[in-house]
């Protein structure tokens, strides 16, 4: 599991199954393969007390089902490799339990992973072509975490996105050549005092502008960008999307694009980001939204990710569209940092702001003076050791955006991090740029 909000439960999920073991006083001589459990699902400690094990869902959406794996059967979850038997996890189950399981309760358990599309089954295929062909023919990206991550109806939803704004820094002075903004994809009540730090730095003046929305795709293949022409609707309204960009930057980089990318139905850091541009800036600017797939490459082999050519291509191909549009384009990146905790991974429980987070701390500071400064090639190279020690999630947009605008320079407006559970902490930040030549030092 690589990531903290888009994993974090948005209420959106339709049905909890809860699967317990049985016992029988016999064991069937039937043998059957079991299906291969897909790679991509998420995986993580079960949220309900009184139900202890592992709970299990879909990211993509692609099955609206969580499914809680009691402790008993967590093991058995390695049988399905598409290589194992059913007679293989019968054996297993009564190795470590002592009983003999009847092969009703392995068949149980088999159709309610199967039947709910977490097996590489008809089942799931079915699932991932319908919910992708609903994505391709729909005409609006229509909201995904509305009611859930932010208030679905538009007067609760002002009033509490007002209340980020007025809680958050006021800004000293705006300076006169902004040209765009770094905010939290976070849930927005867990980084509520970045989002209103940054958006609060919108004024009306800026309403004519296409803003480019650089989000991670927390799904995305590898090395690619995702992009679509849907207009994004929001309990706010609708924002039109800047087609004419779109296709030229699809022309320009050719394959290193997914066009109309499924990852746009289900991600939030474009969506929050729009919800917080129309609350502060009303229905009628446009966009240009891109997904920044993880640079994966990069971090394995410690070379820069333009050295791919897919993303060189692109690469070239935003900066080309970034000078050429100056004067008409607004920046948003919708980025996260550090991800640090046993939900990610690690042994030891952490909280914000206290023993190794304040460590975490400095080293995201590091990272953002060298981003603020235009350091491109400084952030890359304390970025990639230990293939990103930090599991910064923003990486790719941010470096994407540091590519294509060169001369870019960024000062830090708020720092802060946020336990999304009470064992895991994240770090986000609100940041502006500016031209090179209309900044003083970066102010971190």
């Amino acid at each position: 599991m690589q990531d903290e909000e888009e994993k974090e439960g948005t209420g959106d999920e339709k049905v909890i199954i809860l699967i317990y073991v049985g016992s029988s006083g016999y064991n069937e001589p039937v043998s059957k393969i079991l299906p291969r459990l897909r790679g991509d699902i998420d995986v993580m400690p079960s949220p309900v007390p009184e139900q202890p094990g592992l709970l299990v869902r879909d990211p993509f959406r692609y099955s609206p089902a969580m499914l809680i794996i009691p402790p008993a059967l967590i093991p058995c979850l390695a049988f399905f490799n598409g290589e194992q038997t059913d007679l293989d996890l019968k054996t297993e189950l009564y190795r470590r339990t002592g009983q003999l399981v009847g092969g009703e309760v392995v068949a149980e358990f088999v159709q309610a992973l199967q039947g709910q599309g977490f097996l590489e089954t008809d089942e799931y295929y079915r699932m991932r072509d319908a919910r992708q062909g609903e994505f391709r023919d729909a005409l609006e990206r229509h909201p995904n975490h509305a009611g859930s991550a932010y208030p679905d109806q538009p007067d609760a939803l002002r009033s509490q996105f007002q209340e980020y704004l007025e809680s958050a820094e006021k800004p000293d002075s705006a300076p006169r050549d902004v040209i765009g903004l770094a905010a939290p994809h976070v849930s927005p009540f867990g980084g509520a005092k970045s989002y209103g730090t940054a958006y609060r730095r919108l004024n009306p003046s800026l309403a004519d502008k296409t803003f480019v929305v650089l989000g991670t795709s927390h799904y995305g293949f590898p090395e690619r960008f995702g992009l679509t022409r849907k207009p994004f609707v929001t309990p706010l309204g609708t924002l039109a999307v800047d087609t004419p960009l779109v296709d030229r930057l699809a022309k320009q980089a050719g394959d290193a694009v997914l066009m109309e990318d499924y990852c746009h139905a289900i991600e939030h850091s474009i969506e929050f980001q729009c919800v917080f541009l129309q609350h502060a800036l009303g229905s009628s600017v446009r966009i240009l939204p891109v997904l920044c797939g993880p640079f994966f490459e990069s971090l394995v082999t410690g070379r820069l990710p333009e050295s791919h050519a897919g993303v060189e291509r692109f690469l070239s191909a935003l900066g080309e569209l970034a000078e050429r549009e100056a004067s008409r384009l607004f920046w948003i990146l919708g980025i996260d940092m550090a991800h640090i905790g046993r939900r990610y991974g690690d042994r030891s429980a952490v909280r914000a702001g206290e023993g190794f987070m304040e460590s975490v701390a400095r080293q995201d500071h590091e990272r953002l003076q060298r981003a603020c400064a235009g350091d491109r090639e400084g952030f890359f190279e304390l970025v990639h050791p230990e293939q990103d020690r930090l599991r910064w999630c923003g990486y790719s947009a941010l470096y994407t955006f540091l590519k294509a605008v060169p001369k870019a320079r960024g000062s830090l407006l708020h720092y802060e991090q946020w336990n999304i559970d009470p064992e895991s902490v994240v770090s986000f930040a609100a940041l502006e740029f500016v031209r090179d030549g209309a900044a003083s030092e970066p102010r971190l």
